[in-house]
This record gives structure tokens, sequence and C-alpha cells, in this order.
């Protein structure tokens, strides 16, 4: 007997709501005892504190910060943290329980956990945001660790923030740890490889994905919403390793269009120097929205969560929509692109290579002994490939999307972990 995802809809635009649905319907598919199912879709454990930061001025400003360590049963906790003036706490906890969805799905031995700041770091100085990232580490320095919970970057958070994390954790514990933070300088520890790492999992996935629907990528066409870290990185790989064609690409200032073809090298320099990619010579100005709903072969939703929904999924034309932003589509607009034939790769796999080659960094820091970037690659090919095969054959199996069917190998491999721990 085959069953077809039925999401039971709410209005709203929480994130919180949206994994918590999410995991509810692969419990009930799973049929997982109460028990279980609770332990799921709540975090095991939250951190609120308070930060306060000396600032240039002599003033002191204070920041709510958290540490959402959401499940831990297949191993330490591991999520990013975001410094952002309109962070939320049920944002943090979402994204917590996606990467323990997305740990599993990598078959990684790992759990997932989330932190946030609420600043604004493009307001502070250097000294500023250095202080702001050494509070953050003492407040939480005895709740994480290399065998506890490891940090990484994540939104407006570099390797830098995490190089002073890391130093200050070294200090407050008194002993070298390289393995508490990933996402970390290469002469601190870091792994060849990370920099990319998200957007190569994910043109790995659209790879895979193509293979599965019998198309020839070279010479298609993509669109890229979102021109950050994996955004900017996604336009150089699919040109380079798919023989794509990127047509249009945004920020959050707006986007650009030319159905020739976008320049890699040419878009990132003019954004580099602008801060933006609007006014690119030679290029229509498109807005993110229009973005969305250009008929092209690839869309890459690379920024918000949230902007494929119920009002604009019916309009949506790409054959292939893979999800480098975590939480970009609803599930209302989960069931309107699957009934169109849309090939979703779902968040908690396609943005996956970022965790995963944290992982590794994390395996090479225990062993002290470092990897070739080739041999970084290779692993991380290998890695996504095993994943997605493993979610494609539940969604060809049971006759759902493959955010369903994520979702269901996660939830059950999270799952079996508990229950051989005996928590269910």
């Amino acid at each position: 007997m085959t069953v077809r995802s039925k999401p039971r809809i709410v209005q709203t635009d929480n994130p919180l709501v949206f994994a918590q649905q999410q995991i509810d319907m692969a419990a009930e598919l799973l049929q997982l005892p109460k028990a279980a199912h609770k332990l799921l879709r709540d975090p095991l454990r939250e951190l609120h504190f308070q930060i306060p930061v000396k600032m240039d001025n002599g003033t002191t400003e204070v920041f709510p910060a958290y540490r959402v360590q959401w499940n831990d049963a297949r191993g330490p906790s591991k999520g990013g943290l975001r410094f952002h003036p309109k962070e939320t706490l049920d944002t943090v906890r979402a994204l917590a329980a996606w990467m323990t969805l997305k740990t599993a799905v990598m078959d990684l031995p790992l759990g997932g956990a989330k932190g946030g700041v609420i600043c604004n770091p493009k307001e502070l100085s250097q000294t500023e945001l250095e202080r702001l990232s050494r509070g953050y580490m003492r407040a939480l320095a005895h709740h994480i660790g290399p065998e506890v919970d490891v940090p990484a970057p994540d939104v407006y958070t570099n390797p830098q923030v995490m190089a002073w994390m890391m130093d200050e954790y070294e200090v407050i514990t008194g002993h070298r740890a390289p393995g508490i933070i990933t996402g970390k300088p290469l002469d601190l520890g870091g792994s060849k490889g990370r920099s990319d790492a998200t957007a190569r999992g994910g043109i790995y996935t659209v790879r895979e994905a193509a293979k599965v629907l019998n198309i020839d990528l070279k010479g298609k066409t993509a669109a890229i919403q979102g021109y950050g870290n994996a955004g900017s990185f996604a336009h150089k790989l699919a040109v380079e390793l798919l023989g794509m064609k990127v047509v249009a690409v945004s920020d959050s200032k707006g986007g650009i269009y030319d159905p020739e073809g976008l320049n890699y090298e040419q878009v990132f320099d003019h954004k580099r120097r602008t801060g933006s990619v609007v006014g690119f010579p030679d290029t229509r100005p498109i807005s993110n929205e229009e973005l969305l709903e250009l008929d092209v072969t690839v869309l890459f939703p690379a920024a918000l969560e949230n902007v494929i929904t119920g009002e604009n999924a019916h309009r949506i034309q790409a054959k292939i929509v893979a999800e480098l932003a975590n939480g970009p589509t609803t599930p209302e607009a989960d069931e309107i692109l699957f009934q169109k034939g849309v090939f979703v790769i779902p968040d908690i796999l396609c943005n996956a290579g970022g965790v995963t080659v944290s992982y590794f960094e994390q395996v090479q820091d225990a062993y002290n002994f470092y990897w070739k970037e080739e041999e970084v690659h290779q692993r991380l090919d290998e890695k996504m490939v095993e994943a997605f095969y493993a979610v494609h054959n539940i969604a060809t199996e049971r006759q759902v999307h493959n955010r369903l069917a994520a979702d269901i190998l996660a939830v059950d491999r999270v799952y079996q972990a508990m229950k051989h721990r005996g928590w269910v």
C-alpha cells in the first residue's frame, strides 16, 4: 500500500511550525511510538542568555543570544551560529530541528543544534565583533565541546568569528581543542573544501536528479535567488561542473537577468565592489519574485525561508528546485510542486554539503591529519550520492514527495538511535 503526502496545512510563516509539521507527517507514516514522537518534535534543551559587550565608545550593549540542542541521540549536536538583527528563537529552533534531520539524512554520527545572537554585525567594529564572539563562547563554554555540541559559521558569521570563539574556549578550558568549532581558518585546523561545500554538495545532487529525470544539463539554464556564499559558488560550479548557463541571480537588493548567460567572475567582482549584483552592465533588472518564476531547468533558492509558497508555487516553471537555503518552500507549496511534477531536492539533502565537510573537519581535527582538497571533494561526492538515492528510493517506493521521503529517512534513523539507547 502506498501513501501520498497530504500535509496538514498551517497558515503561518513560523519556520518552527513547518519543521514540526514535517516531523509529524514522517512520524505518522512510520507509526512512531508517542514518546519517540514527542522527543523528536521539541528540543532536548535550550540555552537563553545575554551577552554584555563593551562598545568602542565606552558604553555597554546587551545582546540576547540562544543555543538550541534539538536531539543528540546519534552523536554530538552540530549546527551553525547566526548573527542577525531579526533573529528569533523559533527560527533557531526550526534550524536546530532541520540540522537533526540533515545529519541523519547524510548518515553522520551527529545530532542537530543551532545558535543565534540578535545583533547587526554590519554596525559593529571588528573589535566589538570580537568581544561579542568571545562573550558568546564564555556564556556557552560549559555546555558545548567536541563530544557535546560543535558550532559552525552561518548567517553573518565567518572563519574569523570561529577562530575567536575557538581561542576563547581554549583559554577557558586551558587546553587545545580545535574540534570545538568547524569552519575555522585553515591554519587553525580548518578543512580544505569547506568554503564551497554547501554549493558543491547541492550541485552533486542536481547532477543526480538530472540522471533520474533523463535531462542533459549541458547548456541548460539556471536561476539563483540569493548571491551569498552558497549562491555565488552555485553559479561558479553550475557552469564548471554541469556546463549550465546561469541566466539570472539576485540578492536582497534585487536581481539581474541575461538570457545569454552571466559570467561568474564578472558578476562576483561587481558584487564585491558595489555590494550587490544590481546594476551589472548589459542585464535586465528582475525582482526576486520574478526570478523564482523564470522558465529555467534548475532553480536554486539560496536566500531566505518561505519564498516558495501556496501563492506562487503554481507559477514555478523550473524542472528541478534545488534548495540551498533552509526552509525556502512551505508545506502547501510542496504539495503543489509535487502535483506539478517539479523535482524538489529538499534543503536537508541539497544543502547538506556544508555540515558534511564540517564533519570531515571534525574527523581531521581528531586525527591531527588533514586531507587534500581533492580527497574532500571525492568523499563529499560519495556521501551526497549515497544520501540522494536513499531519499529517492523512499520517495519512489512510497510515492511521496522528496521532502517527506527525506524526513521519513531522517526521523527513522534518529528513532532507531533513541530506541537503542533505551530512551523510548
